[in-house]
């Protein structure tokens, strides 16, 4: 071993819920120590690496976040290949998209901020599918609402607009700190029509300042870049708030690759283990430690540390550390329109219709969540536009011409959690000699069937109200980027890996929080119940830390 340090906290991963229980154990004067499997970068570096993507790249996640030999990611150059990071099978495939750098994929996420509602926390109660969460919609709300003000999240001040819609103080106890975006063009269009279908297209909540300066953030310029990169930083990255944390106390380490999580003669964690970028191993101490790396990493990771007195890996004695893995699964309709929508003016997902994600059939069949995708088409039609051979005029007018009158309906589902979707360890190898994770992984019945009979029917009958002469709907589920369940809460240790606290059930020392702990999907994105559940876990750790 080369160096020993010690922290009260151990926090593994710099992404958002790290960074946001960091700060919260900081303020409470606790110390606290992190370790970042990527290298650190600035803004400048990130943006530039976009400038120089050639066009057919230049909407993928990760194109312009290179990994580093020691932290690979999924990139979609070698996904396919032999050598593709994530070792993919079944029905269905897990591909997902993350970055290892610090700051974490918040780098490259569109800032979208879906609450649950109380139903969804539910499941099996009400619907008799999936399973009920460790605590209620009540128990979460305050932790949303220290959310949205932390990350600096806009949304909509009518009751009508938010979700959970109704405008009840148990609902939503504070409002949102900045008003939403106004509606670009071709959402205004699509809000008009889905209305005429008794559909409601509300507001996205969504980590972005809209139209005023918001800690130490610029206000949105409407780049429409924000997938891969916001390029003037008005949309929260955990990256921003590195420094912030730094300056009350905490020690940072990058390119940093835990690869062993070390238990005593109690089964208390006593340290984790490190490799350098030069392969040189570290060990780290502490009291409390939190694995925070994200729903893949954090399964892996506690998989890999698997020793004698916990031999199917740590915080697995119900064998469910890997399983549940869980996603939005979605399908893209894409439309060619007789009158032009124009997309792409504001952000990239700045509304969707939320309320077909609720009802009585999910005892059958998944709910799911409708957008108008609103990035820039000229991109999408560039290319088709090039392969029918035109070329000068002609060629211009057709990208003109399809930019307008092109648009793509997300149908996002719900999941339920399968003990069968499983991530555990390829024999496959990455550069530092770790295995890679490989997923097995099926939607089910219950995603097929809505696809069936309720989500393609609701979003043909859109396409035809917008107009449409031509539709393609995508010819599989793909996934959404949001990685759910691997370490899955439950009050009952022998089917769950997490407490309410999302406090490891075999290791009272070893928290496990975000999306990993989820019980439920619902049809919206995680973040925001992600970083809740953060925030929730670190009160817990100053509690026990400070022995209340």
């Amino acid at each position: 071993m080369t160096t020993s340090t010690s922290a009260d906290v151990v926090i593994v991963g710099t992404g958002v819920v790290g960074v946001a229980i960091a700060e919260t154990l900081l303020d409470a004067g606790i110390s606290v120590l992190m370790l970042e499997a990527g290298p650190r970068v600035d803004r400048a570096e990130v943006v530039e690496n976009f400038r120089n993507l050639p066009l057919a790249l230049k909407g993928d996640p990760s194109s312009c976040y290179p990994p580093a030999p020691w932290a690979p990611h999924p990139m979609p150059a070698t996904e396919a290949a032999d050598d593709a990071y994530l070792q993919l099978s079944g029905p269905d495939k897990y591909a997902q998209t993350f970055i290892r750098y610090a700051g974490g994929s918040t780098w490259h996420w569109a800032g979208t901020c879906w609450r649950l509602t109380p139903d969804d926390m539910r499941l099996q109660t009400l619907y008799g599918v999936g399973r009920d969460w460790a605590f209620d919609y009540a128990t979460l709300e305050p932790y949303y609402a220290r959310t949205e003000h932390t990350l600096g999240i806009c949304g909509p001040a009518d009751p009508s607009l938010q979700w959970p819609p109704g405008g009840d103080a148990t609902l939503r106890s504070k409002p949102y700190p900045m008003p939403p975006l106004p509606f670009g063009p071709g959402e205004q269009r699509f809000t008009e029509v889905v209305k005429t279908l008794g559909y409601n297209n509300i507001p996205t909540a969504q980590a972005r300042n809209s139209g005023m300066p918001y800690d130490d953030r610029p206000a949105c310029c409407a780049n429409n870049n924000c997938v891969p990169v916001c390029p003037v930083g008005a949309k929260y990255d955990a990256a921003t708030a590195l420094s912030r944390l730094e300056a009350k106390g905490a020690v940072i380490t990058a390119n940093a690759v835990v690869y062993r999580v070390e238990t005593n003669a109690a089964n208390k964690i006593e340290a984790v283990h490190y490799f350098d970028q030069n392969k040189q191993p570290h060990r780290i101490t502490g009291k409390l430690f939190v694995l925070a790396c994200n729903g893949i990493e954090t399964p892996k990771l506690l998989l890999m540390s698997k020793d004698e007195r916990n031999p199917n890996g740590l915080a697995n004695s119900s064998d469910q550390v890997g399983r549940n893995m869980m996603d939005h699964p979605q399908l893209t309709m894409t439309v060619t329109l007789e009158e032009p929508y124009w997309a792409g003016v504001g952000p990239v997902v700045n509304s969707g219709i939320m309320e077909t994600s609720q009802g009585a059939f999910r005892a059958q069949h998944a709910g799911a969540y409708f957008r108008f995708n609103n990035f820039a088409r000229n991109r999408f039609v560039t290319v088709a536009a090039l392969k029918k051979g035109l070329v000068g005029k002609a060629l211009d007018s057709e990208i003109r011409r399809m930019t307008a009158c092109t648009a793509d309906i997300v149908l996002a589902h719900e999941v339920l959690p399968s003990a069968d979707n499983r991530l555990t360890l390829s024999d496959k190898k990455d550069w530092l000699g770790l295995p890679k994770p490989a997923i097995h992984y099926d939607v089910g019945d219950y995603v097929r069937k809505s696809a069936e009979v309720y989500s393609v029917p609701i979003g043909k009958r859109i396409a035809a109200a917008m107009g449409a002469t031509d539709i393609k709907l995508s010819p599989k589920f793909n996934q959404s980027k949001h990685i759910m369940g691997g370490t899955i809460m439950g009050l009952d240790p022998h089917d769950s890996v997490v407490d309410a606290d999302c406090r490891a059930h075999d290791h009272e020392n070893l928290f496990l929080p975000g999306g990993g702990a989820m019980a439920s999907t619902a049809c919206g994105n995680s973040t925001i119940t992600m970083v809740s559940l953060g925030f929730k876990a670190a009160d817990a750790m100053v509690r026990q830390l400070k022995g209340v």
